[in-house]
């Protein structure tokens, strides 16, 4: 996919009417336009960093473009920018319809003992593929509509030609865990039996 530039002129046009979902200290950085995609603003933030090859938002529709080789659901990239504001990228994307686990598991009457085998069996594709994602948690994975599991926010992510080994598998549920602690899930989330199923197989 081409980059083209995009000027801050530009930029606001196509943000007009937008909500804004998610910020940072430095402002806005995902929108939601009124036509239903999405624009994810990146920004470098080192002055010298491998962002510099291969800025993020490259990684994020590579990355989007292999999933969907492989099978995994995930959203659709559709233009990638150049914005005016030195370090910074954006990219179009249409997401992936359906609800994020984190927001199906906080609805009345979720039982995480009906749900785990899928997540699990999910999970065990994903390492079998290779797919190595720093960043697998309940909020970027979505169930879609006709009740397949796929990715959302797919930067920070590595493909391997293989199976992921052993101690990748085991850091992969180690970042997970920590998600869990952070949204203050233990009590709910059964972590012991997500690990025993995965590092078992």
């Amino acid at each position: 996919m081409q980059c083209s530039r995009l000027p801050n002129a530009a930029l606001n046009q196509l943000v007009d009417g937008a909500r804004v979902l998610e910020a940072d200290s430095f402002g806005p950085k995902v929108f939601l336009l009124p036509d239903g995609n999405i624009l994810k603003l990146f920004r470098r933030k080192r002055l010298l960093s491998s962002a510099l090859l291969r800025p993020y938002s490259k990684r994020f529709i590579d990355n989007a473009v292999q999933l969907e080789k492989i099978g995994i659901p995930t959203l659709r990239a559709l233009q990638f920018h150049q914005l005016e504001t030195p370090g910074m990228t954006a990219v179009l994307y249409r997401p992936l319809p359906g609800e994020t686990l984190r927001q199906i598991a906080g609805k009345d009457g979720f039982d995480w003992q009906q749900s785990l085998p899928a997540l699990t069996v999910f999970i065990r594709q994903l390492h079998s593929a290779g797919v190595y994602f720093r960043s697998l948690h309940l909020g970027n994975i979505v169930v879609t509509p006709d009740n397949q599991y796929g990715l959302i926010d797919v930067a920070d992510m590595r493909f391997l030609r293989g199976p992921l080994p052993h101690h990748l598998v085991k850091r992969n549920l180690q970042h997970f865990a920590r998600y869990i602690d952070r949204e203050k899930l233990n009590k709910s989330f059964p972590m012991q039996s997500l690990e025993q199923s995965l590092l078992s197989a």
